[in-house]
């Protein structure tokens, strides 16, 4: 059998939902495309759209869940493209504090989200 998959979501653990909801709409213009809620509020899963693509980043809060997530050595990241001036939008995430790492040389960077999560900004070619 060959399978033929095709990538959905991604998904990050989130302390604080309404923080993150905000530096992703913000940091990248993410929006809120659905929501789910359980019965009881032990979690909420909110699902993130770029309105071009069909690929979602999935936001999960925990109630029962009060400290930070270790995440490791984070050798994971998101990576999203942005279309326009690459400089301007490095200034503007430079200007938000939110720049964890630069790699000039390979005309790169990343930004860190309010729970340590990295996401690597590309331009759109």
């Amino acid at each position: 059998m060959k399978i033929n998959s095709r990538f959905d979501h991604f998904n990050f653990n989130v302390l604080d939902l309404e923080r993150s909801l905000a530096f992703y709409d913000r940091a990248l213009g993410l929006k809120e495309t659905r929501r789910r809620t359980a019965d009881d509020g032990s979690w909420v899963i909110v699902y993130l759209t770029d309105h071009q693509t069909g690929f979602l980043l999935e936001l999960t809060w925990l109630r029962d869940h009060p400290a930070p997530y270790e995440l490791g050595e984070c050798e994971f990241h998101l990576c999203v493209r942005v279309p326009g001036d690459y400089g301007e939008t490095r200034r503007y995430h430079r200007e938000m504090g939110c720049i964890c790492y630069e790699n000039v040389d390979m005309g790169l960077y990343f930004i860190e989200d309010p729970d340590g999560y990295w996401i690597e900004i590309l331009p759109l070619r």
